[in-house]
């Protein structure tokens, strides 16, 4: 639906607003552009429908180059919604909402059975509200109402800036649910600016961070969550927020999961030295089947009576375990309660599986990353 290759945006001082970005919004998709202030985010919006136009660099609309197309239909064909909306005081709801349907030529009866649609869409009686006045409605209706004017003319595409910023936190909550449910019913492409991360991860399929006219990383909200590029993305979306999608991340994303075993037989002396040779301070002992029977410290056997020989006679009698569907935030709880280093990874058939790690766990809050899928060190 929209494609830049290339596109730079450079003033005459030398300043480049945005710097060669490549980026592709698929047809039906919701994109959130963030990042800091001077990011670049609002220079590429407005370079779409030609507000800006690039130094360099090509932006396509539906296959077309935006830069051979009239600029006053091209905007007519792409609905713009801004935080200062901008209601013509002196028209009603009507008239606001139906103004580009009629310089687009639609008949009388065509627009007020649009305005009249779409007015019942975000739950305003159009006989309530059809022939008032802007002045009559509270921030948040006018900022309804500026959306609806955006989709009026049935546009495939909405660029939207910060439009719900100058609103009250309430009211902004409210909003941002009334557009969600928008997109799931009728699937325009969106590209959205914004400088709210929470905002971004509600809304979005996709969130694009820039930074310095670049983009740093462009993925889903789980892709941000789960893996930020680099200590600046981490950064931008926040510790906390980072810590609390950890609590609900499944074990099985996060878990080690070839974890170093030893058979219950193993002498103290044999399970020293495999410790040593894998570089971990502990082994899960397993019976033939692979079934769980206990975890065997290196300070459990530093520790072991004179008389101990196997890892059998260390182990506890009922090992704690997690299963690998349980949130983290569980495994978390059980091994502070418990006092635990370490914290087997059981399947139903009580099989191992992998294995939790007080070290990978503090490292992943600290480090506010994620580990892909399936990674993590030794226990």
């Amino acid at each position: 639906m929209i494609r830049f290759e290339d596109v730079t945006k450079e003033y005459p001082d030398g300043t480049r607003a945005v710097n060669r970005l490549n980026l592709t919004v698929n047809r039906g998709e919701f994109v959130c552009l963030i990042g800091p202030s001077g990011c670049g985010k609002t220079t590429t919006l407005k370079m779409v429908n030609r507000l800006v136009e690039p130094t360099s660099g090509r932006i396509y609309v539906d296959g077309k180059d935006v830069m051979h197309q009239d600029p006053v239909r091209l905007r007519r064909s792409i609905a713009y919604v801004i935080q200062q909306i901008g209601l013509f005081p002196h028209m009603t709801i009507a008239e606001n909402i139906a103004l580009v349907p009629r310089l687009l030529g639609w008949d009388a009866e065509r627009r007020r059975r649009r305005v009249d649609e779409l007015l019942a869409l975000v739950d305003l009686d159009p006989e309530v509200y059809r022939n008032r006045y802007p002045r009559e409605l509270s921030g948040g209706q006018q900022q309804r109402v500026g959306v609806l004017r955006a989709l009026a003319a049935e546009p495939d595409l909405i660029l939207m800036d910060e439009p719900f910023g100058a609103l009250d936190p309430i009211t902004r909550e409210s909003l941002q649910d009334e557009l969600k449910k928008l997109q799931a019913r009728l699937h325009k492409t969106i590209l959205f600016v914004t400088h709210d991360m929470d905002e971004a991860l509600k809304l979005a399929d996709r969130i694009v961070l820039m930074k310095d006219g670049e983009i740093v990383q462009d993925g889903s909200p789980e892709d941000l969550l789960r893996s930020p590029a680099n200590d600046f993305v981490a950064t931008f979306i926040g510790r906390d927020r980072l810590a609390a999608a950890a609590s609900s991340l499944p074990v099985s994303d996060l878990m080690i999961r070839r974890p170093v075993t030893a058979g219950p037989e193993r002498g103290l002396a044999e399970a020293i030295q495999l410790m040593r040779q894998k570089r971990v301070d502990s082994v899960v002992v397993v019976d033939g089947d692979n079934r769980l029977l206990g975890v065997v410290t290196a300070r459990d056997i530093q520790q072991a009576p004179r008389e101990a020989r196997t890892l059998e006679e260390l182990m506890r009698a009922e090992p704690a375990w997690v299963d690998p569907g349980a949130p983290v935030s569980e495994a978390l709880q059980r091994m502070f309660v418990e006092r635990l280093d370490h914290l087997p990874v059981v399947d139903p058939d009580g099989r191992l599986v992998g294995l939790i790690t007080r070290t990978t766990l503090v490292d992943l809050l600290s480090r506010g990353g994620w580990p892909q899928s399936g990674q993590g060190g030794a226990a």
